[in-house]
């Protein structure tokens, strides 16, 4: 047993609003330099709809992640050592500037400069990259809300399997049924980067398990874009040098939130660590597609367990780690309750961020032009659902079905619980029935409703003690202080990673 931690996080989608606020805090503070201006580090998109960069889930196209070749050995979709070499030259899987945008601004002097007139003065869009005039014809999340139109959800790479029946229940309104999905790099425990990468130049920090790019190593050979199945590195034309999110270890080190965490309206996201068996990452990696999800489930360790405790003392961990990773939200979500999961584990780079699939658009069907639930069969709707389950199931669970199944009956359940709890307007039998045949008790529903409806700050946040206390005295002398305030501002450089 080789156990590691990791820093992970969940993001709860039935939370987020879509306002993009985690988008601009990131933006703000590590991409408003010259290079990054297409960057979005964090992204949120519309599901369905085709994202950013556009169409990122067709790996036919951009070769990111892995596939399991000939006696279950596994390779790189993008390269093998062989091919290393001549895509070193010409690489056809890399995504061009427009699969993401052409970033723009505006001419704001034409507002000014503009003579006496009856007509309205107009500030043209301008090239950020070329600094020419041009026609904006695409954005960091064109398809926002799908603009009212179901044409960006039709070219959605998840439902070319679909029947013609479930992509029916996505078109039953005017305005397509749609969720919001926010994404940043997963810090993946295999990551296709890292290995993609012929220099060397990324690597998986030791102590928390962020992916991070070393600047000085890195020669631009762009093969971690390509390799990175979520399309979360990029390339800075102005630098030269690949950057992606950090998962903003400034700031975790000294106690503090990610900006994107730290700023979600939503308050949709929790961190916090686990502990996983790195022995068993060759096995999880190698198993059939629909044995993902509970492969890598299996990696992640019972912080409790004396036995994992002791093991984790004797491969360095830190004691303070492992109380942190027992107190951590993320634990909870993923391994003892089994409601979040990992987007598109096919890839076979077992990311460690997690997603619990959307409830809120799924209850219900369309019937006499309002959406209702008919009946006491609370659990027949999800066969039914207005998301399509096989749709779900392709985000999350490499096509396993029951798997994203038993995540929305244990959210319906817990659903139904509360409301018997506080309006009673349900049948006392049904409700003991949902909650028997979704695997929970009313202790467990009390505490996921707890942890997802009522959470402190504190119970979503559960940061590791790296230098806290030195953070701590660092934060009590005023000129630090000072300092700390104009971190991220217009009048300081920024910093990639």
């Amino acid at each position: 047993m080789n156990i590691r931690a990791q820093v992970s996080m969940v993001f709860h989608l039935d939370k987020c609003i879509g306002c993009h606020t985690c988008s601009l805090a990131c933006k703000n503070i590590w991409t408003d330099r010259k290079g990054t201006e297409y960057m979005w580090w964090n992204n949120v998109e519309t599901k369905p709809g085709t994202g950013y960069p556009t169409l990122w889930e067709d790996q036919d196209k951009y070769k990111g992640g892995w596939k399991l070749g000939k006696g279950g050995k596994l390779g790189l979709k993008l390269q093998g050592k062989a091919k290393t070499l001549g895509n070193l030259f010409y690489n056809r899987s890399l995504p061009v500037l427009d699969d993401y945008y052409e970033p723009f601004t505006y001419r704001y002097q034409d507002l000014f400069d503009a003579p006496a007139s009856d007509d309205q003065p107009t500030a043209r869009p301008i090239s950020m990259v070329t600094g020419k005039e041009m026609d904006i014809e695409a954005g960091p999340n064109w398809d926002d809300d799908l603009g009212g139109s179901p044409l960006y959800a039709e070219n959605d790479f998840n439902l070319e399997d679909l029947s013609d029946t479930e992509k029916a229940a996505l078109f039953e309104t005017e305005r397509i049924v749609h969720f919001y999905l926010p994404r940043i790099c997963n810090h993946c425990l295999n990551a296709g980067c890292v290995a993609a990468c012929p220099a060397g130049a990324i690597y998986k920090r030791g102590e928390d398990g962020i992916v991070l790019v070393n600047q000085d190593k890195c020669r631009a050979w762009r093969m971690c874009v390509s390799g990175c199945p979520y399309k979360k590195v990029y390339y800075n034309w102005g630098t030269g040098k690949s950057e992606k999110c950090i998962l903003c270890f400034p700031r975790l080190e000294t106690g503090q939130a990610p900006a994107c965490m730290h700023s979600c309206v939503g308050r949709i996201r929790y961190l916090g660590l686990l502990l996983y068996d790195a022995d068993r990452i060759t096995d999880a990696v190698t198993v059939p597609d629909e044995e993902l999800v509970d492969a890598q489930r299996d990696m992640i360790l019972d912080p409790f367990d004396p036995e994992v405790v002791a093991e984790a003392n004797r491969s360095g961990i830190d004691p303070l780690w492992i109380e942190s990773a027992q107190r951590s939200p993320v634990y909870k979500f993923v391994k003892e309750w089994r409601l979040a999961l990992p987007l598109h584990p096919e890839a076979r780079t077992l990311p460690m961020l997690f997603y619990v699939p959307p409830l809120l658009p799924v209850m219900g069907s369309k019937a006499s032009g309002a959406f209702e639930i008919e009946g006491q069969d609370y659990f027949g709707e999800i066969e039914t659902a207005r998301i399509p389950l096989r749709y779900l199931s392709r985000l999350f669970a490499a096509g396993n079905e029951s798997i994203v199944g038993d995540v929305l009956r244990k959210l319906i359940a817990v659903r139904l619980h509360r409301r018997h709890e506080t309006v009673s307007d349900c049948d006392p039998a049904a409700v003991d029935r949902a909650l028997v045949e979704a695997g929970l008790d009313a202790e467990t529903a009390d505490a996921i409703y707890r942890l997802t409806s009522l959470p402190t700050f504190e119970q979503r946040f559960e940061v590791p003690p790296y230098h806290r206390e030195m953070a701590i005295e660092m934060m009590d002398d005023p000129q630090t202080r000072k300092q700390m305030a104009g971190v991220g501002s217009r009048n300081e450089p920024q910093r990639g990673p």
